[in-house]
């Protein structure tokens, strides 16, 4: 079997920093924090009532009211940021068969369902117990919904499902996509994922678990990725999506080539629910998997942008991992965590996370980890981690991490398209 070349032709954007790629690109590369007190609902008897929300998103100018009654809100960031993808890419009926174009998301929590329908779910638990729920609270709940919905909007007949995997699910849905075009069994995959958890439900879990800040009166400072004295992270929302193709298939219609995907490593900690290994078991496997599927060594990777959550031990565990894997190449292999940024979305972050590394490869600038204070004697002092300020560095190749609860792992590396 002849191994197919993957690459990205097409990029789409919703983030807490901007609503397209354009936007959101300009602001990582500026250090735009996207924090602030939350406005979607009253968090006034929360611990954490900071967020970095997506700012000036108006479904009425992408769907009539009705639509946009009936899908919820990450289903309506999926299509508003596919759209963008999908036009960039300028794949058409004309150029591409749509028989042959798949969608794979990485979507994660559906708890805002909860919000919409908790009145019909309090009445049935207070009444005699004739159900009486609206139709559309099914398809709101299935995390697949959103891949649905593209595939439908587009007439786009490949598979089409959804990756849960936590806060791996986007970059699981990555994988995905390129092994189906890798080996050969379709010429385009539209991949990303999506997440709206600024909602009680989802807010209130995490703060049970003790996993999000509560540095309610200095939000801007609030997600600090590998400093001393970060406190857990920070809630985002929005979503990511890219246009993934076989190399030739895109040559033969002349389209615009982003970058190239080489390799990807998936693993598992085997350890425990919610807290990642101590030693970064998962992390280094699924890195050196990623590697040996890209064929390269440890000294090949330029950057590595982090899963880097903010969370104490997720990222001393994770600077664990990479110190031990690339050894002394980390003082030439500058890392970063775009969450300092736009906080962490869930099943959504190795999406936005993706576009973000395929454009600091194209543009070779590297976006700074900002809300750097004081170093953790924890992490290493020899990894070069870029702070405040963006760097400019020619590089090849790039990996991006995403680990998520239950101990699923994954990375993937892109290449510069060349």
């Amino acid at each position: 079997m002849e191994l197919r070349r993957v690459v990205i032709t097409g990029l789409g954007a919703i983030t807490p920093i901007g609503n397209t790629v354009s936007e959101f690109w300009d602001a990582l590369c500026k250090g735009v924090n996207g924090a602030g007190p939350i406005t979607r609902f009253d968090s006034s008897k929360f611990k954490t009532r900071i967020a970095c929300e997506v700012k000036n998103f108006d479904s009425l100018q992408f769907f009539d009211r009705k639509e946009a009654r009936k899908l919820d809100l990450y289903e309506q960031f999926a299509i508003v940021a596919s759209d963008e993808a999908i036009q960039d890419s300028k794949i058409t009926k004309d150029n591409t068969d749509f028989n042959e174009v798949g969608v794979v998301g990485g979507f994660f929590l559906r708890v805002r369902i909860v919000v919409i329908h908790q009145h019909q779910i309090m009445s049935h638990a207070a009444g005699d117990g004739t159900p009486r729920f609206n139709p559309f609270i099914i398809p709101k709940l299935l995390p697949d919904l959103a891949g649905g919905h593209i595939s439908i909007k587009n007439g786009f007949f490949g598979p089409n499902y959804s990756t849960v995997s936590a806060c791996a699910s986007s970059a699981n849905a990555i994988a995905e996509g390129f092994n189906y075009i890798h080996y050969g069994m379709f010429p385009v995959v539209i991949v990303g994922g999506a997440e709206a958890a600024v909602c009680p439900p989802a807010m209130a879990g995490f703060e049970a678990m003790r996993a999000m800040t509560t540095r309610n009166d200095d939000p801007m400072t609030a997600s600090r990725p590998f400093d001393r004295d970060r406190d857990g992270f920070l809630m985002g929302e929005g979503c990511g999506c890219l246009v993934l193709e076989d190399l030739e298939h895109a040559l033969a219609r002349g389209a615009k080539i982003y970058g190239e995907i080489v390799g990807c490593g998936l693993s598992s900690d085997a350890y425990h629910i919610t807290a990642p290994h101590p030693e970064g078991r998962g992390a280094m496997l699924c890195m050196e998997r990623a590697l040996k599927s890209a064929g390269l060594k440890p000294t090949d990777i330029d950057h590595i942008n982090t899963h880097g959550t903010s969370t104490p031990a997720g990222d001393t565990s994770e600077a664990m991992a990479i110190s031990k894997l690339f050894g002394e190449h980390v003082k030439d292999m500058p890392i970063n965590s775009i969450k300092s940024m736009t906080g962490h979305l869930l099943g959504g972050s190795s999406a936005i996370e993706a576009v973000a590394t395929v454009l600091s490869l194209r543009d070779s600038i590297i976006p700074p980890t900002i809300n750097h204070f004081n170093d953790d004697p924890s992490i290493d002092s020899n990894l070069d981690i870029v702070y405040w300020e963006a760097r400019r560095k020619e590089m090849t190749y790039a990996m991006s991490n995403a680990f998520g609860f239950g101990g699923h792992n994954a990375s993937i590396i892109f290449k510069k398209y060349q």
